[in-house]
């Protein structure tokens, strides 16, 4: 495979501006969309808080629960991307949205284990494709050397979802229980359902399906664009066929990597609150505005780390050093002795292992394109994903046997060393672009 360096060093201030103007456009709506996503996907964590001693749940029943949303997510994550690719980012994106708005508020309505389990499934086939979807989306506007800082920023709707949602969730919880008969949970998944019913037809309205039908764009800027993204593709693999694309053991590589950055992230967000409460704190509107901290650090990792790799274009060492991190806040956090030395360090597990995903997905998308994006990013992410079913289920699991989370995050940690030490595999000239 050639690479090829397509851009130049050299600052290009029309080029600079048009895509500035690109990401004004489009990046404020996939960001909030994501913020809903993930507060969507990990507020059941705060509701385990009620919940699960409400309906008599285990731990492990808990932590099945939250990783069988990745099971859907894998069965339907490539053909959604494939068809967003052949029907336009604006349809399915909303399509998306408004699916899983409705599963969301269904869970008002969970009695038994097997709805629980069955909704968490459903919701993660729902939502399949929006984050591969906007990964595949980002690189019809944006070349290599310019996505990092979109990932970064797309990314960060993560740790903004913690920031916002923690307390707000908390609030609800707090605030709401037990009027009109429901419980605070119960209005925690109502409430929060809302914003993505709400996007998805701001999206349907607002969102571009492509640089040709950008209205807002002058022919010489659509011209630029499309003469980078073109040449952004010269030696990148094109295949369409999926049985191809298996055939290729980078994109293994990748998944691998991935999968054991997702272990991290996952262990982190559904386990959060759990960890928090466990060092002493009993409100849940506290839980959740000291569970913002440790999200507020990580967006200051997530653009640090990002804009170096992009100005230096340089992805490995970008991607281990914050893996690093991670693996070292879990270990401390693990025998945190103290609220105050807990939330310190799961800042630091936090600003290592979130950080890590936008820096990931420089890499994948410097050597697919096309056809070939669309459905290798979705088989990426879809494999890598089935961690977020094996790692709370193993946490709780853990718990159950040893009525503790140490032995949990000192395996999480773990799975980031084995991720930082693979992408250390990776020539460097595949990726440095």
């Amino acid at each position: 495979m050639t690479i090829t360096h397509t851009a130049s060093a050299v600052p290009d201030t029309h080029a600079d501006f048009t895509y500035r103007k690109v990401a004004f456009r489009i990046m404020p709506i996939l960001f909030i969309g994501y913020i809903i996503a993930y507060l969507d996907r990990v507020n059941v964590g705060f509701a385990k808080l009620q919940m699960a001693e409400q309906l008599g749940f285990s731990e492990a029943v808990y932590g099945l629960g939250a990783g069988l949303f990745f099971i859907g997510y894998f069965f339907f994550e490539v053909p959604s991307n494939i068809l967003l690719h052949k029907l336009g980012a604006r349809l399915w994106i909303a399509r998306i949205m408004v699916t899983w708005g409705i599963l969301s508020a269904l869970f008002v309505f969970v009695e038994t284990e097997w709805q629980f389990y069955l909704l968490r499934f459903l919701l993660g086939a729902a939502e399949a494709g929006f984050y591969p979807g906007v990964i595949l989306y980002l690189t019809y506007w944006f070349p290599s050397h310019r996505r990092a800082k979109m990932f970064a920023l797309f990314q960060m709707g993560s740790p903004a979802a913690g920031i916002f949602g923690n307390p707000l969730s908390g609030w609800i919880m707090d605030s709401f229980h037990g009027k009109g008969n429901w419980q605070g949970w119960q209005w925690m998944f109502m409430i929060e359902a809302i914003p993505a019913l709400v996007l998805g037809v701001v999206i349907l309205l607002f969102l571009d399906n492509s640089v040709k039908g950008a209205k807002w764009l002058g022919d010489d800027e659509k011209a630029m664009i499309a003469r980078d993204i073109a040449a952004d593709g010269a030696g990148k693999a094109e295949h369409h066929s999926l049985r191809e694309l298996i055939r290729i053991p980078m994109l293994w590589v990748m998944a691998l990597i991935y999968f054991c950055f997702v272990m991290g992230q996952y262990g982190l967000t559904l386990w959060m609150p759990t960890l928090i409460k466990a060092s002493g704190v009993q409100s849940n509107l506290m839980i959740g505005l000291l569970g913002a901290i440790p999200f507020i650090c990580a967006i200051i990792a997530m653009a640090i780390f990002s804009r170096s790799a992009d100005r230096h274009r340089e992805r490995r060492w970008h991607l281990v050093a914050p893996a690093l991190i991670g693996a070292v806040g879990f270990i401390v956090a693990a025998t945190a002795s103290s609220t105050t030395v807990s939330i310190i360090f799961l800042s630091l597990a936090a600003a290592g292992v979130l950080s890590c995903a936008p820096l990931f997905w420089s890499l994948p998308t410097a050597i697919l394109s096309g056809g070939a994006a669309a459905a290798g990013i979705a088989l990426i992410n879809s494999l890598a994903n089935l961690a977020g079913f094996l790692s709370p289920y193993m946490i709780g699991i853990l718990r159950d046997i040893t009525h503790s989370s140490t032995i949990g995050m000192y395996v999480l940690a773990g799975f980031l060393l084995a991720g930082a030490l693979i992408v250390l595999r990776i020539p460097a000239a595949l990726v440095n672009r």
